[in-house]
């Protein structure tokens, strides 16, 4: 607690610098941004993080980020649901729409299978994946995990379950540099590792 401001600034100060990036200064100074800010806006934000904490579930179908039980990308008639790509987290799957190059449905895992952390793959939704591949109508699976040594893991535990379905498993090109994530991946060099995936060994 930093003398000479009241409780209720502290805890707000204290509150805005768990958030990952923010250290004490840049968390002063948000603070007094939304002090001085007229009430109105610092309610709306105030009503913006209760509503991503209350409104936000996750789709039933792919696992994404919706509002409602089926998020807007699966319930969209124009998309190719005999597609799925493979992504870790929602905002892989944001990241990825940035490209206007994906016409595909998702599969959002919830992370990938690290043992020595304690994930494995029951923690994600890889059997919910294989029950959407068995249900039928699926083509290709496409593998968007990131491309390190725990995205790839990942990506093979997967392929050996759904080799005996038959379905073709490709992967995003290469033009990803091997060992980095899709969050700092250049919308270029996504759209060419979109539109050159190949076939996952």
């Amino acid at each position: 607690m930093t003398t000479g401001y009241t409780e209720t600034v502290n805890k707000l100060i204290d509150e805005l610098a768990r958030l990952p990036g923010i250290g004490p200064k840049t968390a002063e100074r948000l603070a007094f941004h939304i002090l001085k800010s007229r009430t109105e806006e610092a309610m709306a934000l105030a009503q913006a993080i209760s509503d991503v904490k209350t409104k936000i579930k996750q789709c039933k179908i792919c696992y994404n980020f919706a509002e409602t039980d089926i998020c807007s990308i699966c319930s969209d008639t124009r998309r190719d649901k005999s597609r799925i790509c493979v992504v870790e987290q929602p905002k892989d799957v944001i990241i990825l729409e940035k490209t206007g190059q994906c016409r595909w449905v998702y599969h959002v895992l919830g992370g990938h299978i690290a043992p020595l952390d304690g994930i494995e793959p029951s923690h994600l939704t890889i059997d919910n994946l294989v029950e959407r591949v068995k249900a039928g109508g699926i083509e290709e699976i496409i593998m968007a995990t990131n491309p390190n040594m725990l995205g790839d893991g990942t990506s093979l535990y997967i392929s050996s379950l759904l080799k005996s379905t038959g379905v073709k498993i490709t992967r995003l090109a290469r033009g990803l540099a091997t060992g980095s994530t899709l969050e700092y991946a250049s919308g270029k060099m996504l759209s060419d590792a979109i539109t050159s995936r190949q076939p996952l060994e």
